[in-house]
């Protein structure tokens, strides 16, 4: 059972890969690439379905290949993927991701999407930036530095401009560490209690802290960790908060693979569960929570929302949707790049088939435990973190 599920994963993750992927490496995403949205998005869509992509397969990459199928597959993937990059970076593709090099005010948008492609590189720095010749190397610098045309607001936003400079930092690239500083600190002080955060000042009751706050944040700080004191105990928070809040999101998932349809974003579908998956991948999960029930949790949440009947277009294109086809439920800045966040569910593909995340039998998660009568420890805020 247990191989059966990596097997399944890889299979859904390269059905959402290779539409994006094989668009980019032909360079005609923006050609072939149908646009759903509620308002005009044309000029940062094809953006947001790579960013987005690449943040949740990037893991899965970095784990390099072998002498398995799976590994001859991670090879094709990582070539498949740079070749896509070259062509996202290029100002002279007709793929170009990026605002025409002459356009003084870029759709604000493209902040976020550079971020999400930021993360990729810092979550495979080996396979990704190792991979990039000094042109593509410099190319996709270039790309990440002109976001920083772009002022970001005083709420999670903060934390794509820090994850672009910890990618620059990562390429070896001169980096802002004020944007990095700022959006940590900020954070910080807008931590709520019982590992959540607000999103700003104020608290939303959504999946942002899964989105990004806690996993962009993670990333960030651990990237400066070494520079002080203080980042390395910001760290050691963090982390502890993050931890508390996968438990939370573990005990979120039904039975059935559902889980509260509340918040903006929801069309983000199983991305909704990045932190708890970035966690496992981590092989930091709660002592109370075992890798396998994880890996069945989240193999629920992965069926129920991309096995429904209309999940995909004709010729595989995700469509908005938390459990099939609703495009109700697609705010006005979500259009069809936005849907590709879901590949951050797959953060776990980047352990090894030997993991116990992988290899243990499967065992049920809190949620089919308690409502199937078992008895279990209560949970409990945790509020010293």
């Amino acid at each position: 059972m247990a191989n059966n599920r990596r097997e399944e994963w890889v299979r859904q993750l390269r059905r959402m890969a290779d539409p994006v992927l094989e668009a980019l490496r032909q360079r005609v995403l923006k050609q072939a690439m149908p646009v759903e949205s509620a308002a005009l998005r044309s000029d940062c869509t094809h953006m947001e379905a790579f960013g987005r992509l690449l943040c949740g397969i990037a893991p899965w990459l970095e784990l390099g290949p072998d002498g398995s199928d799976e590994g001859a597959l991670r090879r094709r993937y990582a070539e498949l993927t740079l070749e896509a990059v070259a062509a996202a970076v290029d100002p002279a593709s007709p793929d170009y991701l990026w605002a025409p090099p002459d356009e003084p005010k870029p759709n604000l948008q493209l902040l976020v999407d550079t971020a999400f492609f930021a993360h990729a590189l810092v979550r495979a720095p080996r396979r990704l930036i190792g991979g990039m010749t000094p042109e593509l190397r410099k190319l996709t610098a270039d790309l990440l530095i002109r976001s920083r045309v772009i002022t970001p607001g005083p709420n999670n936003w903060l934390l794509f401009s820090a994850m672009v400079e910890a990618a620059l930092r990562k390429m070896g690239f001169p980096a802002d560490s004020t944007r990095m500083a700022y959006a940590l600190r900020q954070h910080d002080q807008w931590f709520k209690g019982d590992g959540v955060y607000g999103d700003g000042r104020n608290f939303a009751f959504d999946y942002y802290n899964s989105f990004v706050i806690q996993p962009m944040m993670l990333d960030v700080v651990e990237t400066i960790a070494g520079d002080a004191e203080e980042w390395e105990l910001l760290r050691s928070r963090v982390l502890r908060r993050m931890r508390r809040y996968a438990a939370i999101q573990e005990r979120l998932i039904a039975p059935d693979g559902s889980f509260p349809a509340v918040g903006r974003s929801i069309a983000y579908r199983c991305g909704a569960f990045q932190a708890l998956a970035a966690i496992a991948l981590r092989r930091e999960l709660p002592e109370e929570l075992h890798p396998s029930a994880v890996r069945e949790a989240l193999s629920a949440v992965i069926a129920r929302t991309l096995d429904a009947p209309g999940t995909r277009d004709e010729n595989g294109w995700l469509r908005i949707g938390l459990c099939g086809h609703q495009p109700g439920l697609g705010e006005v800045y979500i259009s069809t790049g936005s849907l590709y966040l879901a590949s951050t569910a797959f953060l776990p593909l980047g352990l090894p088939e030997s993991d116990e995340f992988w290899s243990a039998p499967a065992e049920p998660w809190s949620s089919v435990k308690i409502w199937s009568g078992c008895d279990l420890p209560a949970d409990h805020a945790v509020q010293d973190l």
